[in-house]
């Protein structure tokens, strides 16, 4: 009885922690294969948790985390840094199962580098 009287409590507990372990998984991105290239932004995604951008590379279109938007703000990137046509340097390192995703560590936009992390 008392079991069943818990298990609300426990499903909620899980509902809310799994997605904040998910969203911190860094560990799905290959650090020992860094990437930096220069690419033109085709998409712009300025939010919570984290802002994202879009860029063609190689061929292929890739999406890039980066880091929360506050943080980017006082580092010197305010939002409008950030707009489609805009061309920057991304380093980044990509996931480990091959979606074409990055986790950038820095970007440099109008030679102005940015860390990220």
């Amino acid at each position: 009885m008392r079991i069943n009287r818990l298990l609300p409590f426990v499903l909620a507990a899980l509902f809310v922690a799994l997605p904040a372990a998910a969203h911190h998984g860094w560990s799905s991105y290959d650090a020992d294969q860094a990437m930096r290239f220069d690419a033109e932004l085709i998409e712009v995604r300025y939010r919570n948790p984290h802002a994202e951008v879009v860029v063609e590379h190689e061929g292929n279109r890739w999406d890039v985390v980066l880091a929360p938007t506050t943080r980017m703000e006082t580092r010197g990137l305010p939002q409008d840094g950030l707009a489609v046509g805009r061309t920057i340097t991304i380093e980044a390192y990509p996931r480990l199962d091959g979606t074409r995703e990055l986790r950038a560590e820095r970007i440099v936009v109008d030679g102005t580098t940015v860390e990220l992390r």
